[in-house]
């Protein structure tokens, strides 16, 4: 890896990079706690100054961990958008969506204000990817057409957001959960 100017990292500053990222990932998926720069560094085993020298402040490292963090999941629906049929590929993804939503959901109250372009960036390709799975799920034939797919699709992220803070107590209620909205979401008889 290199810095800016081109000049290869030392493997301190490596280090300490891995580390510092290591931490805010973590602490990412530990709720209530604040996502400050001296919690990551104190999780780090690092001083502040060196976290913020290593990423050049908060919002860039938080944007590397979140980003991440977010990165296998878009990966995950193309690959099953790819991979299966529409149908199968949200009730195969919907799940998956709400335990990574259920895992790290606590934190994006305090991500909301930082400037992190490429955790924005990957939200856009998810919604994307998820309307994608939605279109060619409508044109054969198993989600129903007389909604359009920009809406669905911001049905079905804003149910699974709703059910991964509710942090349902078992697997089995999180199924129902699904199955109410992907029945809803078919098309009439």
């Amino acid at each position: 890896m290199s810095t800016s100017s081109g000049t290869p990292r030392r493997a301190d500053a490596l280090r300490n990079r891995r580390l510092a990222l290591d931490a805010a990932t973590a602490l990412l998926a530990e709720p209530g706690t604040p996502l400050t720069v001296e919690t990551i560094a104190r999780k780090a085993g690092l001083g502040a100054a060196t976290v913020v020298r290593t990423f050049g402040g908060k919002d860039a490292l938080l944007d590397a961990a979140v980003s991440g963090l977010l990165a296998p999941v878009v990966q995950r629906a193309r690959d099953l958008l790819a991979g299966t049929t529409p149908g199968r590929s949200l009730h195969a993804f919907l799940p998956e969506l709400i335990a990574f939503q259920a895992a790290h959901h606590s934190a994006g109250d305090q991500l909301e204000a930082l400037d992190m372009p490429a955790t924005t960036a990957l939200r856009g390709d998810l919604a994307r990817v998820m309307e994608e799975m939605v279109e060619a799920a409508q044109r054969d034939g198993t989600v129903r057409t007389d909604i359009d797919p920009a809406v669905t699709t911001s049905l079905i992220g804003r149910t699974t957001l709703a059910v991964a803070r509710a942090q349902p107590s078992s697997p089995e209620l999180v199924d129902a959960y699904l199955c109410v909205l992907l029945r809803g979401l078919r098309p009439s008889p």
